[in-house]
């Protein structure tokens, strides 16, 4: 993250589609569209998603591997790739606040097929930064008091206590969203999106980049990874039951 010396920190935010749903329907995301859990990637467990899934949320660990994959990626960035205009992405230079620049990507990047509420938070935050750059949109984040005060609500309305804002959280979020038929990764760490080939809303649970980010997960017994969040077309999607599964759910924080 592009996080200055002395730089503004946030309170981290708890990976948990209620709080999710709470955040985003008090800045103006109308019913119809919801965060929900994914507690698996394989048939059967896919078959109960909703869908269109408008974007993925992914929470994972910050280690040495993630860090050199990271490094090693960025040199395939920097040699060039294809990246839509139509995407929509903002740096994260505002400490702990990955969860909300994950939410303002995935919703972002849907503009076009959620419901938002007439002169609401999100209608406004989106219709001020539509024509600014990454780095433009991450100042105005940075000094946007209302989105912050939001933020620090949603990380104190968790299962758990959240860590205190200067605390060391080794966690970050990340969104998957498509965009004109091609997968796009949205880091706010990173200088730019990063194209993952061709996706749809019906099958970007099933892109082979998805399931191996998740079995790079599982390898290291990192469940937390199986905790993503989905944004789809049927209300109260937020209260669907999946069937048992053997992967752990955890309760986590976000980081960086």
């Amino acid at each position: 993250m592009d996080e200055a010396p002395g730089a503004k920190r946030w309170l981290p935010l708890e990976a948990n589609p209620d709080v999710m749903n709470q955040f985003v329907q008090g800045l103006g995301l109308r019913d119809g569209t919801a965060f929900g859990d994914v507690y698996g990637f394989d048939d059967e467990l896919l078959s109960m998603v909703p869908t269109p899934v408008l974007a993925v949320l992914f929470l994972y660990p910050l280690n040495s591997e993630s860090e050199a994959a990271q490094l090693e990626e960025q040199e395939r960035i920097l040699t060039g790739q294809r990246v839509s205009n139509e995407v929509y992405f903002m740096k994260q230079t505002v400490g702990n606040a990955c969860g909300t620049v994950g939410l303002l990507h995935a919703i972002g990047n849907n503009i076009s097929q959620i419901n938002l509420e007439e002169g609401s938070y999100f209608q406004k935050f989106f219709q001020s930064t539509a024509q600014m750059s990454p780095d433009e949109r991450a100042r105005f984040l940075e000094s946007d008091t209302e989105l912050e005060g939001a933020h620090c609500l949603a990380a104190c309305g968790g299962d758990t206590a959240p860590p205190d804002s200067s605390d060391s959280v080794d966690l970050h979020f990340i969104c998957f969203v498509c965009v004109e038929g091609g997968l796009y990764e949205l880091d706010g760490r990173k200088s730019q999106p990063v194209y993952h080939g061709s996706s749809s809303p019906e099958t970007v649970l099933k892109v082979k980049y998805c399931l191996s980010f998740l079995f790079y997960a599982s390898l290291r017994r990192i469940m937390i990874l199986i905790r993503c969040l989905v944004a789809g077309y049927c209300q109260g999607c937020a209260k669907l039951h999946f069937k048992e599964s053997r992967l752990y759910q955890l309760q986590s924080h976000s980081s960086f």
